[in-house]
């Protein structure tokens, strides 16, 4: 009844029942849940006079759903000029992301940018890297004050997961860093430390991550993996980069589980995700991501990361006492 109020009101055609239905859609997108609307009037007006516009175009005598859909794209396109620069930046290898293949300590982020009313996802390389040392887990972000303070939370936090996790009879033997590749401007949210903790456990553990595979998410201290924002444009972000470089069935990304109910995802992904060509992987706990992510099982990967902390302790009071033996001598 709003939505043809609205339509009566601004003196536009009347909307057939497929173009209510992507008017709500489109209302539970904007308010990023599958279970709410938004009630943004202003949003829906302009969304409506354009759908009316386009079934003018058509000679209609009502707005279709087709109206509704071609509304939104070509709002989108007028808006995505920043958007397809950064696209057009890692088809290029500009920005580097892969989309094939394995690496050990690398993964694929997610990250929203905000302009305005419009934001849209990319995808962001995230690497760590480990070796023996007294405990210390450096996020690179932070040092060089381009890290938000919610990031550097969540970097402490997946320290500390880390810390409760592995190896929890033995001094943390371990130096470690964190960093967003190619990243030049600030880093905000918590939402990378599920990648971040993953890359960490794969540069300890020595078993690769799928590069075929995003992920995003926050992490509580107990490994438990929580809900971020911004859900659908970091999984359509992936999916346009791998889209673009042609979509073979095992591409996906990992989300929260409690995100699902925030699905509202655009036609495209949908039909991707329905024909197998793509994937939406919902988890609960950190060793369901690693166990996507690496295609291992976590106990495996879990074993080798305490096996190597253990190395390290060992080697570090090895050269502990090697040292006080010099310093006697």
């Amino acid at each position: 009844r709003l939505v043809a109020d609205r339509a009566r009101t601004a003196d536009l055609l009347p909307l057939a029942e497929s173009g209510v239905r992507h008017v709500i859609e489109q209302a539970a997108r904007r308010a990023e849940d599958s279970e709410r609307l938004s009630m943004h009037i202003r949003s829906l007006d302009h969304l409506l006079i354009q759908a009316d516009h386009w079934a003018r175009q058509r000679g209609a005598a009502t707005i279709e759903g087709e109206d509704v859909a071609r509304a939104i794209e070509k709002h989108d396109y007028r808006m995505s000029r920043s958007k397809s620069r950064v696209l057009d930046a890692i088809k290029r290898d500009v920005l580097l992301v892969d989309t094939a293949g394995e690496q050990v300590g690398q993964v694929n982020g997610l990250s929203v940018v905000q302009l305005g009313d419009y934001r849209y996802g990319h995808p962001v390389r995230i690497t760590a890297t480990t070796r023996m040392g007294t405990g210390e887990v450096v996020d690179i972000e932070r040092e060089v004050k381009l890290g938000g303070a919610i990031h550097s939370k969540g970097v402490l936090i997946l320290s500390s997961a880390l810390t409760s996790r592995y190896a929890r009879e033995t001094p943390l033997s371990l130096h470690a860093s964190i960093v967003f590749e190619q990243s030049y401007g600030g880093v905000e949210g918590d939402s990378a430390s599920v990648g971040e903790l993953c890359a960490l456990v794969s540069s300890l553990s020595e078993v690769p991550i799928r590069q075929n595979i995003a992920v995003t998410g926050s992490i509580n201290q107990l490994g438990r993996v929580q809900v971020i924002g911004g859900v659908n444009e970091k999984i359509e972000g992936f999916f346009d980069v791998c889209k673009a470089r042609g979509l073979d069935g095992s591409h996906g990304v990992v989300i929260p589980r409690d995100n699902v109910k925030h699905l509202m995802l655009r036609q495209d992904v949908v039909d991707a995700v329905r024909d197998g060509a793509f994937a939406v992987y919902g988890v609960q706990h950190l060793d369901e991501a690693i166990t996507v992510l690496t295609g291992v099982e976590a106990a495996v990967v879990n074993q080798k990361v305490e096996r190597q902390l253990l190395r390290y302790a060992t080697l570090r009071k090895q050269f502990g006492e090697k040292e006080d033996g010099d310093e006697r001598g």
